[in-house]
């Protein structure tokens, strides 16, 4: 019972206490004499690879050309 009681005094007074200030991260958001940079326009496909399906080249030649120490024919 004596808990119960504590705890109740304790929500009690903290619900009277006075709020932490906010900290400041940046620039004030209300402040209409920050200036703030231009938003550019990024298209949406920006920076995609083409995956366009190619004809098959032959392998052989294709990991000879990638193998260590691989011989360079034409």
């Amino acid at each position: 019972m004596k808990t119960t009681v504590l705890a109740a005094a304790a929500i009690g007074l903290a619900g009277c206490a006075s709020p932490l200030p906010t900290p400041q991260t940046g620039a004030d958001p209300a402040d209409p004499t920050v200036s703030v940079s231009a938003p550019a326009y990024v298209p949406v496909t920006a920076g995609t690879a083409d995956y366009r399906p190619v004809k098959p080249k032959p392998w052989r030649d294709l990991n000879d050309r990638v193998a260590p120490g691989a011989r360079r024919t034409p």
